[in-house]
């Protein structure tokens, strides 16, 4: 289901929305999850509902520009056993695409919408759309007041002019807010001492990686991991742009699998996120593979599943490093 229906994707583009949309590793974690992507726009330029992206694009830092030729998607995932279901659970995304990486924002927007939408499904997205709809645009170095299904989110869209590692000044508005908005630190930055404490002994090595833009696989567990590492060295450094190609999320059904995972050309200038065990022998050839947190198997494994057909991949003894 594509909502609002005047939002044109391409087939290719759904195609791979919806694969990166679930994780392609075997995971035995019910509940929610929630992870991001990037995707490259297919087909020629598409006219824009913003006209005014120039001059949002002057105001704003450089990490945080829209971007024409990509979107970005935040996936909200719940998998929870429903016997109601052929397969005996019930799996659902919603995913909220937009050309900004305003990964904090539209991560919490979702925690406010998907557990509502699994709910009430599609007459709850008219009522979040029209909301949105009613939204001021980002407007670099202001404080916005954006309401959503009862609660106010209160962001300040970044500037380019403002300080580095200063905090940005508290504009009080004057109206009472009612009930007390909800307050977002930062609608971007990582917590990036958690998102590293793994790999912190190799900090300056992958900070110099990313300043020369080699090609980096991140292997992790889940695509939450997967794309909180490739987000956290993609803005490692700010406020320099990573000029690069970036995927948070990747799987073998994307379209441009055949393209990065080639042998006949070096690989090519990305840090990609990945969670399926195939890429360890796919992607063996590239000059820097980091692997993130181990694939403990959950000990509610059903009898059928086959470890030992894991084990040949190596995967269950690959240490991270």
């Amino acid at each position: 289901l594509v909502y609002p229906y005047d939002f044109r994707l391409t087939e290719k583009e759904k195609t791979s929305i919806c694969y990166l949309s679930f994780p392609d590793s075997y995971s035995g974690g019910l509940g929610d999850t929630q992870f991001s992507f990037r995707l490259r726009q297919s087909g020629g330029q598409r006219t824009t509902h913003y006209e005014d992206d120039g001059e949002y694009n002057r105001e704003a830092p450089l990490t945080l520009q829209r971007e024409a030729a990509h979107y970005f998607g935040y996936v909200y995932f719940r998998q929870v056993k429903d016997s109601s279901m052929k397969r005996g659970y019930f799996q659902k995304s919603l995913v909220l695409v937009s050309r900004l990486p305003y990964v904090n924002l539209f991560q919490s927007l979702l925690q406010l919408i998907a557990p509502e939408y699994f709910d009430k499904l599609e007459p709850c997205l008219e009522a979040v759309c029209n909301e949105i709809d009613q939204w001021p645009p980002p407007v670099p170095g202001q404080t916005l007041n954006l309401p959503v299904m009862g609660v106010v989110i209160q962001v300040r869209i970044p500037s380019r002019v403002d300080k580095p590692g200063s905090s940005p000044v508290k504009q009080f508005n004057q109206e009472n807010l009612l009930p007390a908005p909800l307050v977002l630190p930062s609608i971007h930055e990582l917590d990036l001492f958690r998102c590293f404490q793994p790999v912190l002994i190799h900090i300056q090595m992958l900070w110099e990686l990313m300043l020369l833009g080699e090609p980096i696989v991140v292997m992790a567990p889940s695509p939450t991991v997967s794309s909180e590492m490739v987000l956290s060295l993609t803005s490692c450094l700010a406020p320099l742009r990573y000029c690069c190609d970036y995927r948070p999320y990747f799987t073998i059904h994307d379209s441009e699998f055949k393209e990065y995972t080639t042998r006949t050309q070096a690989p090519p200038n990305i840090v990609v996120g990945v969670t399926n065990p195939f890429f360890i022998k796919t992607l063996q050839h590239w000059p820097h593979v980091l692997r993130v947190g181990e694939l403990k198997m959950s000990g509610d494994l059903p009898k059928q599943v086959k470890v030992k057909k894991l084990a040949k991949l190596k995967t269950l003894d690959t240490k991270p490093g």
